[in-house]
């Protein structure tokens, strides 16, 4: 195998593909990136057997083959170089020479027929959607996914997939972001799919075009291909909580919030705050809006903002990170939070298609 390539293209796609790789894989084989080139292609391939991610640039071909060579440190070498050009050989003992300016190096590979093959894919859904609408959902929705690996299915997003919309879901119990958008076509009709945060995170990494992405969803396993990267994952399997009963039918009160305002209050009251048991106070009263924090170890503060607001005066009180979360994810101008009482759930809208529940914290 010999091929030349444009040492900035490589890097980058080096970068694009080398979350999959880490120091502490079972197998030495998956530290590695699978390089396969002919017909004036690259493709970079690396997995962790849970995920996969490819990727192709153009090459000058010399002569076809594939290898594996050590991601890392062959990323590495190549971000160090100066040249323009990279000129990359193997040999029959996997021995990658790379040429770049006046450096030389050797990286000591694996034989490629041992890299793990693609699981094939029964695809039952096809989804068609803008990269960077899909990227723009799950940066809405993805904060919110549980940790806790005691309740599996929590531990990624919900993916609903009914008639012509899509719902992207994350919950961890406490709180629930759900984001709704309407993707260019969906195939094969109705379905849910759990699909691992790690994979959401990866696809929102990459997916960053213009350029239309498919999202091919089959019984055990999704594949993202985008314009210039593909990204396969297992789905998680088990039940998704019925995310709309979560979801009161009503509410009493409805209030429209500048979104920087109360960005700005709440993100300031939180110095104020230690790491654990701590809460943010919302009191509302005529045309007002009060935030307020205390805790015995820092202090105390309060600061208003002016809001269009007649009812009857109450405080509510919320986790600091759970109401700031979906706030800084969001650029539109305002939101808009629904409550009923201090003690059951409260909603939260912002932009089109996002709706946010979140639990109030009961004060002692």
């Amino acid at each position: 195998m010999k091929f030349k390539v444009e040492r900035e293209k490589f890097h980058r796609a080096l970068g694009r593909v080398g979350n999959m790789t880490n120091n502490r894989a079972i197998l030495p084989l998956l530290n590695n990136v699978l390089l396969e080139c002919e017909d004036g292609k690259l493709k970079l391939t690396t997995t962790d057997l849970e995920l996969r991610m490819s990727t192709e640039i153009e090459a000058e071909v010399i002569e076809t083959g594939k290898t594996t060579a050590p991601a890392k440190k062959l990323n590495s070498l190549i971000s160090c170089m100066s040249g323009a050009e990279v000129e990359i050989e193997a040999d029959e003992l996997d021995h990658v020479k790379l040429k770049c300016g006046t450096g030389k190096f050797t990286l000591l590979g694996l034989p490629a027929k041992d890299f793990p093959e693609a699981a094939e894919n029964m695809t039952d859904h096809v989804v068609s959607i803008k990269e960077k609408t899909i990227r723009k959902m799950i940066s809405s929705i993805n904060y919110a996914v549980s940790a806790d690996d005691s309740r599996k299915v929590l531990t990624g997003v919900l993916m609903s997939l009914k008639e012509t919309n899509m719902t992207l879901v994350a919950t961890d119990g406490k709180r629930m972001a759900i984001q709704e958008g309407a993707p260019e076509s969906i195939e094969g009709g109705d379905a849910d799919a759990i699909i691992p945060l790690r994979a959401i995170n990866e696809l929102r990494r990459v997916a960053e075009s213009d350029e239309t992405m498919k999202i091919f969803i089959g019984e055990k396993q999704c594949v993202f291909k985008g314009g210039d990267f593909e990204l396969s994952s297992k789905l998680i399997e088990g039940n998704y909580p019925n995310y709309r009963q979560v979801v009161p039918t009503s509410f009493t009160r409805e209030i429209e919030i500048p979104t920087d305002l109360l960005k700005s209050r709440i993100q300031t009251m939180s110095l104020l705050l230690p790491d654990t048991n701590s809460f943010i106070i919302l009191g509302f009263s005529e045309n007002q809006l009060q935030v307020s924090a205390s805790s015995s170890e820092v202090g105390e503060g309060s600061d208003t903002i002016d809001i269009q607001y007649s009812d009857e005066s109450f405080e509510i009180s919320f986790n600091p990170q759970f109401l700031i979360e979906p706030l800084v994810n969001t650029d539109v101008e305002s939101v808009r939070i629904k409550v009923n009482d201090p003690i059951n759930p409260v909603a939260m809208e912002a932009g089109e298609g996002f709706l946010y529940v979140i639990m109030p914290i009961r004060k002692k």
